[in-house]
């Protein structure tokens, strides 16, 4: 190769020079004005689990300063480290939500249903997506066959109804973990449950969702195949029904965690923290690592409702912690 010269580069400025004198073509041609749209390109994202295909649909992401108890056994300041070591917003915890559909070819599955619209923020734009993202996806909400409720926290079951208050899926069956819906449903759970403000609320929400459907739903059990192809895997702590799903087609398996743990940036990360939002904080800790021993032996895909879109990773167990290696996005399904 030749190398360049004192003349060469001389000679190449003299040729920049010469074509900054020849006329140029006028600002509003080189330069035309496009508005910002101002908007987010849609949320979903499609992968194959042998014969099935699945779609990762975003209901969105909430950040909120974070409370002094949003890791209640380690100090703030540990917890907060945690999120500047994930480029959070200073001072602020960010949460993702990430329903799942599932077509087997027989049947259209949603496996948690998000926020639902009445959350929708059109100004932050922040969650309650899930609908206007299965549009964008090509999925009318009267073509699934089943809505199925890993548990029955707000953030995962408010999905089920419209702004209107009409069934957002009129025409699915919902399911729901047996032991959820007797923990919820139950009136001497909830009056024990009225000093704490957290609880008090989920309470009656469950109540406010549920009011007037109560015979149409479907109780399901741990270790049984709750829809085709797709079995419920106990996995209590988080709420004392909640259940992760193991969805299989031929040789292909894909782990849903659920709410095995909350964002992983903390809670994978380190499995013996304790999320706020768990019922039974010392249980769900058990239950993550017996979840994450058994993704990382079997080096299975996983999927976090709580991870970051489009929340598909394999756990990797490192010491007596575990981390999540992302997906890497496939253009191709």
């Amino acid at each position: 190769m030749k190398d360049l010269s004192r003349r060469d580069l001389l000679a190449g400025a003299a040729t920049i020079g010469a074509a900054s004198a020849l006329p140029q073509l006028s600002s509003s041609a080189a330069h035309a004005a496009v508005p910002p749209s101002g908007a987010q390109a849609p949320g979903f994202y499609r992968y194959k689990v042998g014969a099935y295909e699945c779609t990762s649909i975003n209901d969105g992401a909430r950040s909120f300063p974070m409370p002094d108890t949003f890791v209640k056994n380690v100090p703030k300041e540990e917890a907060l480290a945690a999120a500047e070591a994930a480029y959070m917003p200073k001072g602020m915890v960010t949460v993702p939500f990430n329903p799942q559909l599932i077509n087997t070819g027989s049947k259209l599955i949603l496996i948690d249903c998000g926020n639902g619209i009445a959350a929708f923020e059109p100004t932050k734009g922040a969650v309650g997506r899930t609908l206007q993202n299965l549009a964008a996806a090509g999925i009318d909400p009267k073509s699934i066959d089943v809505v199925l409720m890993s548990h029955l926290h707000p953030d995962h079951t408010n999905g089920i109804r419209a702004a209107d208050g009409s069934m957002a899926f009129p025409n699915a069956e919902i399911m729901v973990p047996s032991k959820d819906w007797e923990f919820w449903t139950s009136d001497e759970n909830a009056a024990k449950a009225q000093s704490n403000e957290m609880m008090k609320n989920y309470f009656a929400n469950v109540k406010k969702i549920y009011a007037g459907i109560e015979s149409k739903v479907t109780k399901y059990d741990w270790g049984k195949e709750v829809a085709p192809g797709i079995t419920s895997i106990e996995a209590p702590g988080h709420t004392p029904g909640h259940t992760a799903f193991a969805i299989a087609s031929g040789n292909s398996k894909i782990l849903v965690q659920s709410d095995v743990t909350n964002i992983p940036e903390f809670f994978l990360r380190n499995p013996d923290w304790h999320v706020a939002y768990d019922v039974d904080p010392v249980r769900a800790q058990a239950t993550r690592h017996k979840f994450y021993d058994m993704a990382s032996a079997e080096k299975a895909l996983v999927v976090g409702f709580h991870f970051t879109f489009p929340s598909i990773g394999h756990v990797e167990k490192d010491g007596t912690k575990y981390r999540l290696v992302p997906i890497a996005w496939n253009p191709v399904i």
